[in-house]
């Protein structure tokens, strides 16, 4: 292990966790002295989390779970790079793990492919397979399976109306439902609503999209993956050519760099490329760069900013 490596982690956990704020406390606890980010969201339901950390830490931090029966069987996610991916160690409470407002019993999810049979249903797949992506569409315009679909949704909260929808527009007895996620969370849940609804094959990528490029499993996977910390684009396998098919969104440059809006009234996530960045000053739009001055954060010319790491008016740090 290299002095100064840090681990990239990501993990969901479905368990009953009886008092979800004493956990909060023991994780916070457990970072105090120790070199980690974090962005961990912890409910009655299980925890869901995104972190990193020096790679000693963090092998302490994967033991210390495991130790604990109710996280023994965690599949931990881990890439290395060279610094930590979030701004602070961040350990909340949350009433549901994925906000979806109505009760869902992740334990009835099932139909699980690992990474090879689910290229081998995608080589084989008909007019009766649904493939369907349950990400943000900007999540989606940087990296996608080909031939997948993206549902129209304005939050998750529409996946439940999504589900009877699809109903209506395909024979639940007779449709194949395949889905994916980043790291596999969502598709835990919303396979149990497609069943809900009647859909009797529904099957989800194990591991998600980080477990995809993990085992080295890239043939049916376009361009890169969006991830929620520092790094933004990442190849979901380091050791492979990615393909670039996203593009800027003012000149259609090829492009897979993302900047949030200059303008604090909007903080819109958009990509752009280096010259209409400087042109626009980091503006999505000509209308944002009008605004009062005190309402821009200072533009910024870098290689690869960091969106989620908020500039404030009149401050020229990260």
């Amino acid at each position: 292990m290299e002095k100064n490596k840090y681990y990239v982690i990501a993990y969901y956990c479905f368990t009953s966790i009886a008092d979800p704020a004493l956990e909060v406390k023991r994780h916070k606890e457990f970072f105090k002295d120790r070199d980690f980010t974090a962005r961990i969201y912890i409910s009655t339901e299980g925890i869901n989390a995104q972190m990193s950390g020096l790679a000693a830490h963090a092998e302490e931090y994967i033991a210390w779970m495991r130790s604990d029966p109710r996280f023994s069987k965690i599949d931990f996610k881990i890439h290395l790079h060279h610094e930590n991916v979030f701004p602070r160690v961040t350990v909340k409470l949350r009433d549901q793990l994925v906000a979806l407002d109505v009760p869902v019993d992740a334990s009835e999810s099932d139909g699980h492919l690992e990474p090879e049979e689910w290229n081998s249903m995608l080589e084989s797949r008909d007019e009766d397979t649904l493939l369907i992506d349950v990400r943000n569409d900007y999540e989606w315009e940087i990296g996608h399976f080909e031939g997948a679909e993206l549902p129209k949704l304005a939050t998750f909260r529409e996946f439940p109306e999504y589900a009877k929808r699809l109903k209506e527009e395909k024979d639940p007895k007779k449709t194949k439902v395949m889905m994916y996620c980043t790291g596999g969370i969502r598709c835990e849940l919303y396979s149990v609503l497609l069943k809900k609804e009647g859909f009797e094959q529904v099957y989800q990528l194990q591991g998600g999209v980080i477990g995809y490029g993990l085992k080295k499993k890239t043939d049916h996977w376009k361009g890169k993956l969006f991830v929620f910390d520092d790094r933004l684009a990442v190849p979901i396998d380091d050791e492979k050519d990615v393909e670039l098919i996203s593009t800027c969104a003012h000149c259609d440059e090829p492009s897979d760099v993302y900047y949030n809006c200059a303008n604090m009234d909007c903080n819109e996530l958009f990509l752009c490329c280096p010259v209409c960045a400087e042109r626009l000053k980091g503006c999505c739009c000509t209308e944002c760069l009008s605004v009062p001055a005190p309402r821009l954060r200072v533009y910024q010319k870098v290689e690869r900013p960091k969106p989620f790491r908020r500039v404030h008016v009149g401050c020229g740090c990260a």
